[in-house]
C-alpha cells in the first residue's frame, strides 16, 4: 500500500508546527580560542624550568652550571613555594645539597621571591652547557699616546691600588686615545 503525499497546503501547515534548529555557527580560531585558557594556565603555573635554562650559568654560577640542570619546575598549590627539581652529576649531589638554600636564593632572585621553597636533586648524566658567546676581541691596538698624555695619566693613577693599575692604566689608554681620534 503506498503512502499518500501530503498536498502543498499540509506541508507548510506541517512545517510550520515544526521547530527547526538555526544553523551553527563557525568555531571560533584556535587562537583566539586558547588565549583565555593560556593566560590562566601562565597565571597559575608561571615559568618553569625552561625559563631558567638559558639563563642557568648566570643563576648558579660557572661552577655549579657546569654539574646542574633545571628539570623540573613545580609550583605549589594554594600559594604554597614550588619544587625545583635539579639534575645532577652523580658525585656532585652533595655539593648541591649543602648549597641548596644559596641556590634557592639565585633562583628565587630570577623567578620571584617565594617562587622555589625546596630542591629535589635527581642523579644523572648532565649534558654540557653551550659555550656563551663571546664578543670577538679587537685586534685594533690603540695608537700610542702622547709623552704628556702618558704623564697625565700615570699621575692620575697613582693613588689607585697595586693590583688595579696595569687595568686602569689600559683603559685609560684606550679611552684617551678614543677621544683623540674622535677629535
Amino acid at each position: 500500500m503506498r503512502r499518500v503525499l501530503p498536498t502543498e497546503a499540509e506541508a507548510r501547515e506541517i512545517l510550520s508546527r515544526r521547530r527547526t534548529r538555526p544553523a551553527p555557527r563557525p568555531a571560533p580560531r584556535a587562537g583566539k580560542a586558547l588565549t583565555p585558557l593560556i593566560k590562566k594556565l601562565d597565571a597559575q603555573f608561571g615559568r618553569g624550568a625552561g625559563a631558567l635554562e638559558p639563563r642557568w650559568r648566570e643563576i648558579v654560577g660557572d661552577r655549579l652550571a657546569r654539574v646542574t640542570r633545571p628539570q623540573k619546575l613545580t609550583k605549589g598549590r594554594g600559594g604554597q613555594p614550588g619544587v625545583l627539581e635539579l639534575r645532577v652529576a652523580g658525585a656532585a649531589a652533595l655539593l648541591v645539597q649543602h648549597q641548596s638554600e644559596d641556590i634557592l636564593a639565585r633562583v628565587n632572585l630570577f623567578l620571584g621571591e617565594g617562587a622555589v621553597g625546596k630542591l629535589r636533586i635527581a642523579q644523572g648524566p648532565v649534558k654540557p652547557l653551550a659555550e656563551p658567546a663571546q664578543r670577538p676581541k679587537s685586534s685594533r691596538t690603540p695608537a700610542p699616546l702622547p709623552a704628556a698624555a702618558e704623564a697625565e695619566l700615570a699621575a692620575s693613577i697613582a693613588q689607585a691600588p697595586e693590583a688595579l693599575k696595569a687595568a686602569l692604566a689600559r683603559l685609560g689608554r684606550a679611552a684617551m686615545s678614543r677621544t683623540k681620534g674622535d677629535d
